[in-house]
């Protein structure tokens, strides 16, 4: 789980929750209720966290012995949450930095990021339900219920819902880099 990595990375610092705290610019309470799973992180504190770490935000998912065989059920799964207007991710796969599989629905104006930003990976979006824009670099990608798309994460890109309805779709990233 993550709180137990995110425990594990600032023991190994020597770092209190104060001292990680205020760090990463964010309060003692909420480090400690992430290290009891109490709440589930926000990307833009996770990336936070990963900078005072000096690693990658992949690093806090890391789970030494995360399972070979993993079952995900829904309400049991691991949300990545986003400010208002971007996309909060479920997390289907555990941490073994292989593969990370992410489910996510966007209500219509939600975006990934306020920007398009890369990094080291490959990704491919499945969308199940309404339709996604997918800008990768200077194009736009629009994608229905079915479509999909592969490309290089190290280009920028983002996700966007410019319709009138809730879009729902699958991502996959590898290696996992959030």
């Amino acid at each position: 789980m993550l709180g137990d990595r995110l425990r594990e990375l600032r023991l190994r610092h020597g770092m209190t929750l104060r001292q990680l705290a205020t760090a990463a610019e964010v309060s003692p309470a909420l480090l400690s209720q992430l290290e009891n799973n109490v709440t589930d992180p926000s990307l833009s504190t996770l990336r936070k966290l990963a900078t005072v770490f000096k690693a990658e935000v992949s690093a806090l998912f890391s789970e030494p012995n995360a399972p070979t065989v993993h079952l995900s059920r829904p309400g049991e799964r691991m949300r990545l949450t986003a400010p208002l207007g971007e996309i909060a991710y479920e997390r289907l796969t555990p941490g073994r930095g292989d593969l990370e599989m992410l489910s996510a629905t966007m209500n219509p104006g939600d975006v990934s990021a306020s920007e398009r930003r890369g990094h080291e990976s490959t990704e491919c979006i499945v969308v199940l339900e309404g339709e996604v824009v997918v800008e990768v670099e200077q194009h736009r990608y629009v994608l229905n219920a079915q479509d999909s798309l592969t490309f290089d994460s190290r280009l920028p890109h983002r996700f966007c819902n410019e319709s009138l309805k809730p879009a729902r779709f699958l991502l996959a990233v590898t290696p996992p880099v959030p």
